[in-house]
């Protein structure tokens, strides 16, 4: 009978050991996903316009914190972007810190941001800062993010 109880918990032991890699392995790959979404939504902010990196991103319940005030929902974001003239900004960041939750539909990143207008004159104003983002995981396994 002893034997069974201590073959029991071996076996315990040694199969409970080997999920902690597996679940670790899966964090990074999850971690890499969010990074891969920061880096594409930073490049789109880039290439293709602050305003439609920020509404192609938004999850439709996206809330973003702007000028002490919240603007909610992807509709309130794109009119947010639409009447401003965006044609001498620019803005760069990259995350510097991603967790994600356990269950991997949640996580969040934060880091450094670099906000630059250039005026008439051709005068370039900088505004540097730290950012923070909240992203969630889509029904189709895309990352959007939720709050900015």
């Amino acid at each position: 009978m002893n034997k069974k109880i201590i073959t029991s918990i071996l076996l315990l032991l040694i199969f409970g050991s080997c999920q902690i890699p597996e679940k670790e392995n899966q964090m990074e790959i999850w971690k890499n996903e969010v990074m891969q979404a920061e880096l594409d939504f930073a490049e789109m902010a880039k290439t293709e316009g602050i305003a439609k990196a920020f509404e192609a991103f938004a999850a439709n319940d996206a809330v973003i914190s702007r000028n002490n005030a919240l603007v909610l929902g992807k509709e309130g974001i794109r009119n947010l972007y639409e009447n401003r003239d965006l044609n001498n900004v620019s803005l760069e960041w990259k995350p510097d810190f991603i967790d994600v939750s356990v269950s991997g539909d949640l996580a969040y990143t934060y880091g450094k941001y670099n906000y630059s207008t250039v005026d008439s004159t051709g005068v370039t104003a900088s505004s540097k800062g730290i950012f923070h983002t909240v992203w969630k995981r889509q029904a189709d396994g895309s990352w959007k993010y939720v709050w900015d």
